[in-house]
């Protein structure tokens, strides 16, 4: 879900390295996601704030190690609004962001897989979470555009380190502060729908979530070029996390 961008002089990975650094990190995200969800609604039956809670905290500090994982290899994008934000910026070509798109998807979905088998859940259990009122869409768009103007607007003020910890911890607080409960990402929306669970989502559902998610981050784009206009080559590739050669 993040862009940890390389060094100037360190060289890229060859694009099927960085497809499978996006395949696996997609999966874990979806496992880290689903398999929360799981496990909190079994710790905590009939609580659905606490069953929110343990799925939101698991999230914040899961997503934060998963950036770190295999942030150096691909960016660590995870999610095909990021890499069309970065590709709209400049920070990687539209081509490679086109490639990542089909493997963050299907990282989500077999990591969607992984969960439900590591719970004794039927392999795919489509979703019958409905989720998609005009309260949920806007909080998709909100939720969206907020991921994409954290990551961004550090990586434009030079404080990328700080983006993998940020984003795991706007991730979990948007868990609250949106009806939606911050799905903010194509790729695990499609995942979701594969797990009849709580954190599933209804098939139904999904393409108004994806249409918000779009929408949000092409709001977040507008606000960051108005925000912080003076974006230069540099910017765009300077970074945090040199990435493997």
């Amino acid at each position: 879900m993040l862009r940890l961008t390389r060094e100037m002089s360190a060289p890229t990975p060859p694009l099927a390295r960085r497809l499978l650094a996006e395949l696996l990190g997609s999966a874990f995200l979806a496992a880290l996601v689903i398999g929360s969800g799981i496990a909190a609604q079994a710790l905590s039956p009939h609580d659905v704030g606490l069953e929110l809670f343990e799925n939101a905290a698991a999230t914040a500090v899961g997503l934060y190690a998963i950036i770190l994982m295999f942030g150096p290899v691909s960016g660590g994008h995870f999610n095909p609004v990021v890499s069309l934000a970065d590709a709209s910026f400049g920070g990687m070509s539209w081509a490679d962001a086109l490639a990542y798109l089909p493997a963050q998807v299907a990282g989500c979905v077999l990591g969607a897989l992984a969960a439900n088998g590591m719970f004794a859940k039927a392999a795919i259990s489509i979703s019958t979470h409905h989720r998609a009122s005009v309260a949920h869409l806007l909080g998709e768009v909100i939720a969206t555009s907020g991921l994409i103007l954290v990551i961004f607007s550090l990586m434009r003020t030079h404080r990328a380190t700080q983006a993998p910890a940020a984003v795991g911890a706007y991730i979990g607080a948007a868990y609250w502060f949106t009806s939606s409960t911050s799905f903010a990402n194509p790729a695990i929306t499609v995942g979701r729908m594969f797990s009849d669970t709580f954190a599933g989502i209804a098939p139904a559902s999904g393409p108004m979530f994806i249409v918000a998610q779009l929408a949000g981050g092409g709001l977040a784009f507008l606000a960051i070029r108005a925000l912080y206009p003076q974006l230069t080559a540099r910017d765009a590739t300077t970074t945090v996390l040199p990435r493997t050669s």
